[in-house]
């Protein structure tokens, strides 16, 4: 009887995260406390109700322009605490909130700044995305951009709604499951694949089309289990 083991295999690469959808209220709020967090100062954030409510609706970088009070605000706020997405920090005069999503999401500085710019304004090309993120942490080319967003999007956190190139669209992955397909209908529906390098497109082309078609599949399969979920609850 032999006493060798057999060969161990080896452990799969674990699958990157899907993320819940969020109301727009919520990423609006969410998008606000990471703006005001890298733009204020210590007066500023961690953020009072009032302070939030007046960052929700700014005319400037927001889109849509939104008429929220304090009440409709303290409510999202509460809602995303009860998520951990933001924390309650009581004991002085006035009540404050910060978000928790560096250590929730594990995003550098610079993905940061492009997911903020995304919650504000939604979908947007990759050359207005580089100018607004660049407000909070600077992206200094297209080239910068689309190497944190290929890594944003291998996990899960933006998406392509038009084919990759020059004017390509790119927006967040927190839309709830019928406002994505409507943004998709709206771009065409051909984005899906990563921004690929030039070596990529040119001796792969096949490559490039197997991908798009995959990433295609994939989101609309988490559509599919998002919406049967919905019907669950």
């Amino acid at each position: 009887m032999s006493d060798v083991s057999p060969p161990s295999a080896e452990p799969e690469a674990p699958l990157p995260p899907t993320w819940e959808p969020l109301p727009p209220l919520e990423r609006r709020v969410l998008g606000v406390l990471i703006e005001k967090q890298k733009t204020g100062s210590g007066d500023t954030y961690p953020m009072s109700v009032n302070g939030v409510t007046t960052g929700c609706n700014q005319k400037s970088n927001r889109d849509p322009v939104m008429s929220l009070d304090e009440d409709e605000v303290e409510e999202v706020l509460l809602e995303l605490n009860r998520k951990v997405l933001v924390l309650r920090i009581q004991g002085g005069r006035v009540e404050k909130w910060k978000h928790l999503l560096y250590d929730l999401w594990k995003v550098n500085k610079f993905e940061m700044a492009i997911l903020a710019e995304l919650l504000l304004r939604g979908p947007q090309t990759e050359g207005d995305l580089r100018g607004r993120a660049s407000r909070m942490d600077d992206i200094p080319d297209l080239d910068t951009l689309r190497n944190h967003l290929r890594e944003l999007q291998r996990r899960n956190f933006v998406v392509y709604l038009t084919p990759p190139g020059r004017g390509a669209v790119v927006t967040h992955a927190f839309h709830m499951p019928e406002e994505l397909a409507a943004e998709r209908a709206k771009y065409g529906g051909g984005g899906e694949s990563a921004p690929p390098t030039p070596r990529t497109v040119a001796a792969r082309p096949d490559l490039e089309a197997k991908l798009a078609e995959a990433f295609a599949e994939i989101e609309s399969l988490k559509a599919r289990v998002a919406a049967l979920e919905a019907k669950i609850v």
